[in-house]
Protein backbone atom coordinates (compact mmCIF):
# COMPACT_ATOMS: atom_id res chain seq x y z
CA UNK A 1 0.00 0.00 0.00
CA UNK A 2 1.25 3.35 -0.55
CA UNK A 3 1.06 5.35 2.37
CA UNK A 4 4.04 8.02 1.37
CA UNK A 5 4.19 10.23 -1.44
CA UNK A 6 5.72 13.71 -2.71
CA UNK A 7 5.26 16.92 -4.58
CA UNK A 8 7.70 19.17 -5.63
CA UNK A 9 5.55 20.95 -8.37
CA UNK A 10 4.26 23.69 -7.71
CA UNK A 11 0.51 25.61 -7.96
CA UNK A 12 0.72 26.89 -11.47
CA UNK A 13 1.37 23.07 -13.13
CA UNK A 14 -1.12 21.73 -11.11
CA UNK A 15 -3.58 24.20 -12.64
CA UNK A 16 -2.47 23.97 -15.94
CA UNK A 17 -2.60 20.30 -16.43
CA UNK A 18 -5.81 19.55 -14.28
CA UNK A 19 -7.66 22.79 -15.10
CA UNK A 20 -8.87 24.05 -11.97
CA UNK A 21 -10.04 27.22 -11.73
CA UNK A 22 -10.19 28.24 -8.63
CA UNK A 23 -7.07 28.09 -6.09
CA UNK A 24 -7.83 28.08 -2.09
CA UNK A 25 -4.43 26.60 -1.21
CA UNK A 26 -2.42 29.98 -0.74
CA UNK A 27 1.01 29.64 -0.62
CA UNK A 28 2.22 26.14 -0.85
CA UNK A 29 5.50 24.81 -0.18
CA UNK A 30 7.03 21.72 -1.41
CA UNK A 31 5.92 18.85 -0.02
CA UNK A 32 8.95 16.37 0.14
CA UNK A 33 6.71 13.48 2.23
CA UNK A 34 3.47 13.10 2.85
CA UNK A 35 1.99 10.68 5.10
CA UNK A 36 -1.50 9.42 5.95
CA UNK A 37 -3.84 12.12 7.92
CA UNK A 38 -1.18 15.08 6.37
CA UNK A 39 -3.33 17.86 4.86
CA UNK A 40 -2.46 17.25 1.12
CA UNK A 41 -3.39 19.09 -2.04
CA UNK A 42 -6.44 17.71 -4.61
CA UNK A 43 -8.16 19.16 -7.47
CA UNK A 44 -12.06 18.63 -7.34
CA UNK A 45 -15.35 19.57 -8.91
CA UNK A 46 -17.27 22.02 -7.13
CA UNK A 47 -20.27 24.32 -7.44
CA UNK A 48 -17.95 27.39 -8.04
CA UNK A 49 -15.92 25.38 -10.15
CA UNK A 50 -13.16 23.37 -10.18
CA UNK A 51 -11.10 23.76 -7.20
CA UNK A 52 -7.07 22.92 -6.10
CA UNK A 53 -7.58 22.85 -2.34
CA UNK A 54 -6.34 21.46 0.87
CA UNK A 55 -7.88 18.29 2.19
CA UNK A 56 -7.11 15.53 4.92
CA UNK A 57 -5.75 11.73 3.94
CA UNK A 58 -7.69 8.87 4.92
CA UNK A 59 -11.18 8.35 3.99
CA UNK A 60 -13.59 6.85 6.65
CA UNK A 61 -12.95 3.50 7.60
CA UNK A 62 -15.73 0.68 7.64
CA UNK A 63 -17.95 0.23 10.67
CA UNK A 64 -16.20 -3.44 11.10
CA UNK A 65 -12.71 -1.89 11.30
CA UNK A 66 -13.67 0.39 14.20
CA UNK A 67 -15.18 -1.80 16.81
CA UNK A 68 -13.28 -0.88 19.86
CA UNK A 69 -12.00 1.83 18.91
CA UNK A 70 -11.92 5.14 19.76
CA UNK A 71 -10.60 7.15 16.55
CA UNK A 72 -10.85 6.88 13.00
CA UNK A 73 -7.40 7.90 11.43
CA UNK A 74 -8.51 7.13 8.10
CA UNK A 75 -8.03 4.57 5.20
CA UNK A 76 -5.48 5.93 2.71
CA UNK A 77 -5.71 3.48 -0.50
CA UNK A 78 -9.26 2.20 -1.89
CA UNK A 79 -8.90 -0.70 -4.05
CA UNK A 80 -12.47 -2.88 -3.42
CA UNK A 81 -14.68 -0.66 -5.64
CA UNK A 82 -17.83 -3.23 -4.84
CA UNK A 83 -18.03 -2.41 -1.08
CA UNK A 84 -21.27 -0.37 -0.50
CA UNK A 85 -18.86 1.22 2.42
CA UNK A 86 -17.17 2.74 -0.89
CA UNK A 87 -19.69 2.74 -3.84
CA UNK A 88 -21.50 6.06 -2.07
CA UNK A 89 -18.63 8.03 -3.17
CA UNK A 90 -18.14 7.25 -6.48
CA UNK A 91 -20.41 10.33 -8.27
CA UNK A 92 -18.78 12.62 -9.95
CA UNK A 93 -19.58 14.86 -7.30
CA UNK A 94 -17.24 12.59 -5.11
CA UNK A 95 -14.01 12.37 -7.17
CA UNK A 96 -11.20 14.27 -7.34
CA UNK A 97 -7.43 13.92 -8.37
CA UNK A 98 -4.20 14.03 -6.11
CA UNK A 99 -1.23 15.61 -7.88
CA UNK A 100 2.33 13.92 -7.18
CA UNK A 101 6.11 13.91 -8.48
CA UNK A 102 6.97 10.71 -6.85
CA UNK A 103 5.80 7.80 -4.52
CA UNK A 104 7.16 5.03 -2.35
CA UNK A 105 6.76 1.89 -1.75
CA UNK A 106 8.19 -0.06 1.26
CA UNK A 107 11.18 -2.40 -0.27
CA UNK A 108 12.21 -5.57 2.04
CA UNK A 109 15.84 -6.30 2.60
CA UNK A 110 17.77 -8.82 3.68
CA UNK A 111 17.27 -10.22 7.02
CA UNK A 112 13.44 -8.62 6.94
CA UNK A 113 14.59 -5.08 7.23
CA UNK A 114 12.41 -2.34 5.20
CA UNK A 115 13.44 0.80 3.12
CA UNK A 116 11.37 3.10 1.16
CA UNK A 117 12.05 2.77 -2.96
CA UNK A 118 10.61 5.98 -4.42
CA UNK A 119 8.72 5.94 -7.65
CA UNK A 120 8.39 8.17 -10.62
CA UNK A 121 7.37 8.58 -14.16
CA UNK A 122 10.98 9.95 -14.94
CA UNK A 123 14.11 11.17 -13.39
CA UNK A 124 12.85 14.79 -13.79
CA UNK A 125 9.80 13.72 -11.38
CA UNK A 126 7.11 15.05 -13.81
CA UNK A 127 3.34 15.38 -12.42
CA UNK A 128 1.17 13.25 -12.58
CA UNK A 129 -2.02 12.65 -10.42
CA UNK A 130 -3.67 9.64 -8.58
CA UNK A 131 -7.79 8.82 -9.02
CA UNK A 132 -9.08 9.45 -5.91
CA UNK A 133 -12.40 10.53 -4.20
CA UNK A 134 -13.30 12.40 -1.25
CA UNK A 135 -15.79 13.62 1.22
CA UNK A 136 -16.56 15.84 3.90
CA UNK A 137 -16.80 14.09 7.42
CA UNK A 138 -17.46 14.43 10.74
CA UNK A 139 -15.01 12.59 13.14
CA UNK A 140 -12.32 11.20 15.89
CA UNK A 141 -9.35 11.18 13.93
CA UNK A 142 -7.01 12.04 16.81
CA UNK A 143 -8.19 11.73 20.42
CA UNK A 144 -6.52 14.71 21.46
CA UNK A 145 -8.43 16.62 18.66
CA UNK A 146 -11.28 15.28 19.89
CA UNK A 147 -14.50 15.58 16.80
CA UNK A 148 -13.69 17.81 13.96
CA UNK A 149 -15.18 18.28 10.63
CA UNK A 150 -12.48 17.68 7.78
CA UNK A 151 -12.75 17.51 4.07
CA UNK A 152 -10.28 13.85 3.55
CA UNK A 153 -9.48 11.87 0.55
CA UNK A 154 -8.07 8.59 -0.43
CA UNK A 155 -6.80 7.15 -3.81
CA UNK A 156 -7.34 3.96 -5.78
CA UNK A 157 -5.15 1.16 -6.36
CA UNK A 158 -5.07 -1.65 -8.42
CA UNK A 159 -2.76 -4.49 -9.88
CA UNK A 160 0.57 -3.55 -9.80
CA UNK A 161 2.88 -3.25 -12.69
CA UNK A 162 6.32 -4.86 -13.50
CA UNK A 163 8.56 -1.69 -12.28
CA UNK A 164 6.48 -1.61 -8.61
CA UNK A 165 5.61 -5.51 -8.66
CA UNK A 166 8.97 -6.30 -8.20
CA UNK A 167 8.72 -4.42 -4.91
CA UNK A 168 5.44 -4.50 -3.59
CA UNK A 169 3.60 -7.40 -5.73
CA UNK A 170 0.16 -6.78 -4.11
CA UNK A 171 -1.11 -2.99 -5.67
CA UNK A 172 -0.14 0.24 -7.06
CA UNK A 173 -1.79 3.28 -6.63
CA UNK A 174 -4.41 4.51 -9.86
CA UNK A 175 -2.05 7.07 -11.97
CA UNK A 176 -3.20 9.29 -14.22
CA UNK A 177 -0.73 11.08 -16.95
CA UNK A 178 -2.77 12.73 -19.37
CA UNK A 179 -5.73 15.66 -19.55
CA UNK A 180 -8.07 13.53 -21.07
CA UNK A 181 -7.25 10.78 -18.46
CA UNK A 182 -8.63 13.22 -15.42
CA UNK A 183 -11.29 14.69 -17.35
CA UNK A 184 -12.28 11.35 -17.50
CA UNK A 185 -12.11 10.69 -14.04
CA UNK A 186 -13.57 13.71 -12.72
CA UNK A 187 -16.43 14.15 -14.76
CA UNK A 188 -17.26 10.96 -16.70
CA UNK A 189 -20.56 8.67 -15.98
CA UNK A 190 -19.31 5.94 -12.96
CA UNK A 191 -18.45 3.04 -15.05
CA UNK A 192 -16.76 5.20 -18.05
CA UNK A 193 -14.37 6.62 -14.94
CA UNK A 194 -13.55 3.50 -13.13
CA UNK A 195 -12.20 1.64 -16.57
CA UNK A 196 -9.44 3.92 -15.37
CA UNK A 197 -8.70 1.69 -12.08
CA UNK A 198 -5.58 -0.02 -13.89
CA UNK A 199 -2.05 -0.25 -13.66
CA UNK A 200 0.23 1.60 -15.56
CA UNK A 201 1.83 0.16 -18.48
CA UNK A 202 5.03 -2.14 -17.88
CA UNK A 203 7.76 0.53 -18.41
CA UNK A 204 6.35 3.57 -17.25
CA UNK A 205 7.57 4.06 -13.93
CA UNK A 206 11.20 3.85 -12.06
CA UNK A 207 13.24 4.05 -8.80
CA UNK A 208 14.23 7.50 -8.68
CA UNK A 209 15.85 6.92 -4.98
CA UNK A 210 16.60 4.59 -2.10
CA UNK A 211 16.11 4.39 1.48
CA UNK A 212 15.02 8.12 1.97
CA UNK A 213 11.69 9.33 4.27
CA UNK A 214 10.70 11.93 1.94
CA UNK A 215 11.92 12.72 -2.12
CA UNK A 216 13.89 16.20 -2.29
Amino acid sequence: MCNLYSLSKGQAAIIEMTRAMVDTTGNMPPLPGIYPDYSAPIVRNTPEGRELSYARWGMPSPAFALKGRNSDPGITNVRNLKSPHWRRWLDAASRCVVPFTSFAEPETLPGDKKQNAWFALSEERPLAVFAGIWTRWTSVRKVKEGETENDIFAFLTTDANREVGAIHPKAMPVILTTAEEIEQWLTAPTPEALSLQRPLPDGSLMIVARGTRSDE
